[in-house]
C-alpha cells in the first residue's frame, strides 16, 4: 500500500485540531446579574471562570461567555467599553484588538460579545474575543435574550 506523506501530515493536523476543539469550552450565554453572584473557580484574572447558580441546587461552571447588551460608555484609551443588559452593567476589555469590532463601539448600539471572564464581582469584567453589532434587530434581540439564556442553561445542566 502506498502512503502519501502530505496526506498523513494533513490527517494528523486535523486530528490535533479536533482534540484541541474538544478541550475548548463552548461559550455559555449569561446575564451580568448571574456573574455578579457567581463563585470564582480560581484566582482573579486567571481565566478559570466561575460557577453560576441556577437555582434548585443546580450550578454551571463557565469561563467563556456570550453576553449581549447596550453600549453605555466607550473608553478607547483604556481599551474598554461598558455595557448594560437587563440585569445590570458589565465591562468588556480588549475591544481595540477585536477584528471588525470598531463598528460596535458606539454609545447606544446593541451588541453581542464573546469573551473570557476576568472578574465576576462586584462588576463583571470579560476580555473580548469577538463582538458583533446586533443593533439592526435590537428590539427582537433584547426580547429574546433572557429566554435564550434560560433555554441554553437548562440544556447544559
Amino acid at each position: 500500500m502506498q502512503t502519501f506523506p502530505g496526506l498523513v501530515h494533513q490527517q494528523k493536523l486535523i486530528m490535533n485540531r479536533t482534540n484541541i476543539d474538544k478541550k475548548r469550552p463552548s461559550p455559555v450565554k449569561v446575564l451580568s446579574g448571574q456573574l455578579r453572584t457567581a463563585e470564582n473557580r480560581g484566582a482573579a484574572d486567571s481565566g478559570d471562570g466561575c460557577v453560576i447558580k441556577l437555582g434548585k441546587g443546580r450550578s454551571l461552571p463557565v469561563s467563556l461567555v456570550w453576553m449581549q447588551g447596550t453600549v453605555l460608555e466607550v473608553q478607547l484609551d483604556r481599551n474598554t467599553v461598558l455595557l448594560m443588559d437587563e440585569t445590570g452593567t458589565f465591562a468588556v476589555q480588549g475591544v481595540n484588538n477585536i477584528p471588525r469590532g470598531k463598528p460596535c463601539l458606539c454609545q447606544g448600539k446593541y451588541v453581542m460579545v464573546m469573551g473570557v471572564i476576568l472578574a465576576a464581582s462586584p462588576e463583571p469584567v470579560i476580555r473580548a474575543v469577538k463582538m458583533a453589532d446586533l443593533s439592526e434587530l435590537a428590539a427582537l434581540h433584547r426580547r429574546m435574550w433572557k429566554l435564550e439564556v434560560q433555554e441554553l442553561q437548562q440544556l447544559m445542566v
